[in-house]
C-alpha cells in the first residue's frame, strides 16, 4: 500500500508551529532579551501564532475553530505587523532584522499556501454565469 503524500496545509501547519516557537525563543537566540519591549512584542507574536494555529481547522489544529482562509488572512496581517513592529514600537535601533526575515518568510509561506490551495482571498465570491443560473 502506498503512503498518501502530506497536504499543503500539513506543511503550512509545521511552518506555523516552528515559526511560533522561533518567535518565542528569538530574543534569547538573537541576543535582544535585555530589551523588555522587544522581547515581549516578539514573544507575543509567537504566542498568538501558536494559539491561532492550534485553533485552525487543518491537520495540525487542535480545536478546528478557524477556517483555513481566515488563518491565512491572520498570517498575512501578522507578517506585516511583525515586519513593522520594531518601527512601530521604537526598538528598531536595537533589533529589526529577525522581524524582517521571519515576516518575509511568513508572508512567503502564506502566499505559497494561497496559490497551492487556489484561494484568492481578495477576489471575493465567484459569480455564476447567467447561462448556468437560468438552468
Amino acid at each position: 500500500m502506498r503512503r498518501q503524500p502530506r497536504s499543503v496545509t500539513f506543511f503550512h501547519g509545521v511552518m506555523d508551529y516552528l515559526t511560533g516557537v522561533l518567535l518565542l525563543a528569538a530574543p534569547w537566540l538573537f541576543g535582544f532579551n535585555d530589551h523588555r519591549l522587544a522581547t515581549l512584542t516578539t514573544a507575543a507574536f509567537g504566542l498568538v501564532l501558536l494559539l491561532y494555529s492550534m485553533a485552525t481547522d487543518y491537520e495540525l489544529g487542535l480545536a478546528k475553530l478557524i477556517p483555513m482562509s481566515a488563518h491565512l488572512a491572520l498570517d498575512g496581517v501578522s507578517a506585516g505587523l511583525l515586519i513593522a513592529a520594531p518601527f512601530l514600537f521604537n526598538f528598531s535601533d536595537r533589533v529589526w532584522v529577525p522581524h524582517l526575515i521571519v515576516g518575509i518568510v511568513e508572508a512567503a509561506v502564506t502566499g505559497a499556501t494561497v496559490v497551492a490551495l487556489g484561494i484568492l482571498a481578495l477576489a471575493g465570491p465567484r459569480r455564476r454565469s447567467r447561462r448556468r443560473a437560468a438552468h
